[in-house]
């Protein structure tokens, strides 16, 4: 943390703009009594001071540190609008049952960000502060983004709304599969096995994080068996299909190529990873919002950040940013499956992706009311270690719009592929049916499935095979504020 001043006479406190070392409170980055205006970008940060610094001299220079100040005074801020345009942490609390640890409530002038850029958003709330010394550890936790801010982006390219009247599907989760192994097939097996998928009743199937264009398969060839395999299916079965074609790649003019030629064969959709950066996702958005085509995200290498409680960027900041820039489908937990998911926080990012305006919910890890001003919706993907015997809680937990993807959950089916796909299918219409009489899913679940399965040998299969797979383990980010039961519950 910046040095206390030594040189002010205690009687004759120094001049904001003299030379030399101030505390970043005193140079106005501490404003307790700031009221943020309706067109501030509000950030949330935890903040862990190092030993015996100050939580609010910490928190200050977080907010110093993302918008204007340096380690010393300089003169040209005085060429500048100074206050205007420094950030202001207005409040500071401790976060409960967490020694040492601060929420910082920090407001930024409007004008402080490029109208619609993520990268520029991104690079100024946690571009270098993240890093700085006086923090044991600092996370980005969430965001209020003003309306006014919201509507320089285009949102995603296609919406839900208008997804669901291209695929012809509603009323239920869409249901998809991952291809498995995700590497080392051939293009001629990994189209058979999208077939099959797609055949025995799923509606997508998808590439992998890492599949792109290794010596095993070219991506041309993949492209080329797939869609052969989704207008076979589609032909077979009279519904409309598709597979996410991964147009990763490591330059955007390859990118563009195999998105281009995605579309030449018939696509009705692409993907791309997390990883290719913000700009590089933006941009894809806009090419499948002039070919409209829908794009799903992979949220590939996210859980390197957003996983701690302590340090990185929640997840739920990185599904608004994503809702921003444009994507159409984000892989946002599952809850029952293998990978990382508490249920109160997972919930709080199906709303992001999915609700028009999303209030304060303490419990759920959302910090502010964030008005999205009629921004398409994002469909939120459920996948990782899930299967049919749990289709009562993937639905009571996440409702019908989400993409419900079974990997091994299908590839692994005893009766092979096509079975696997159909367990699925048939798991979905039957528990959708059972809510749409008004039962209660969750608690007669299981018997609602096994009835089904007495008329379903997939489904039964299924249900034998991997009737006690679970994966409790306890999540790592999970909210602050959990709310208490009652004593009739």
């Amino acid at each position: 943390m910046n040095a206390i001043d030594k040189t002010a006479s205690a009687d004759k406190p120094r001049s904001r703009y003299s030379a030399g070392v101030m505390e970043y409170r005193k140079m106005g980055y501490w404003q307790p009594d700031y009221e943020p205006k309706d067109t501030d970008v509000i950030a949330l940060f935890r903040v862990t001071p190092q030993d015996g610094v100050d939580p609010i001299e910490a928190s200050a220079a977080v907010a110093g540190e993302s918008s204007t100040a340096t380690w010393t005074v300089v003169w040209t801020d005085r060429l500048t609008a100074c206050d205007k345009y420094r950030a202001k942490c207005y409040r500071v609390d401790p976060v409960p049952n967490s020694p040492g640890s601060w929420f910082a409530y920090i407001a930024y002038d409007l004008d402080l960000f490029e109208p619609g850029s993520i990268s520029n958003l991104s690079a100024s709330i946690i571009g270098n502060v993240f890093g700085f010394k006086p923090l044991k550890a600092l996370r980005l936790e969430d965001m209020r983004l003003p309306v006014a801010y919201v509507k320089t982006f285009d949102g995603p390219a296609t919406g839900i709304v208008v997804e669901r009247e291209r695929l012809d599907k509603f009323g239920r989760p869409l249901l998809g599969a991952t291809v498995k192994p995700k590497l080392g097939l051939s293009g001629r097996n990994y189209g058979r096995v999208v077939y099959e998928a797609l055949k025995g009743g799923l509606d997508f199937t998808k590439d992998d994080e890492n599949i792109n264009s290794q010596p095993f398969m070219h991506w041309r060839e993949r492209f080329l068996y797939c869609m052969e395999a989704v207008n076979k299916a589609q032909a077979s079965t009279g519904e409309i299909k598709g597979t996410y074609l991964n147009v990763t790649a490591g330059t955007m003019e390859d990118m563009y190529e195999r998105a281009d030629f995605a579309k030449s064969l018939g696509s009705n959709i692409v993907m791309i990873d997390l990883v290719i950066g913000y700009t590089a996702i933006q941009s894809m958005a806009k090419w499948a919002r002039r070919n409209d085509m829908i794009l799903h995200l992979h949220r590939a290498g996210h859980s390197t950040y957003t996983r701690q409680k302590s340090h990185g960027v929640s997840f739920r900041v990185i599904a608004k940013w994503m809702r921003l820039a444009g994507v159409d489908h984000i892989h946002a937990g599952t809850v029952v499956g293998k990978l990382e998911g508490d249920p109160h926080t997972t919930k709080g990012y199906y709303d992001i992706c999915r609700d028009d305006f999303v209030p304060q919910n303490l419990a759920h890890g959302v910090f502010f009311d964030q008005d999205w001003a009629s921004t398409r919706k994002l469909m939120p993907v459920a996948s990782g270690g899930i299967h049919a015997g749990q289709m009562h809680q993937l639905i009571d937990l996440l409702g019908e719009d989400v993409v419900l993807q079974f990997g091994g959950g299908t590839i692994g089916h005893p009766m092979g592929i096509q079975a696997g796909a159909t367990a699925n299918r048939v798991a979905l219409e039957c528990m959708i049916l059972a809510r749409n009489e008004g039962r209660d899913i969750l608690a007669e679940g299981p018997d609602i499935l096994n009835e089904a399965a007495r008329h379903c040998m997939p489904l039964k299969q299924a249900l034998e095979t991997w009737k006690d797979v679970t994966f409790n383990y306890s999540s790592t980010d999970t909210p602050d504020f959990v709310p208490q039961a009652t004593a009739a519950e």
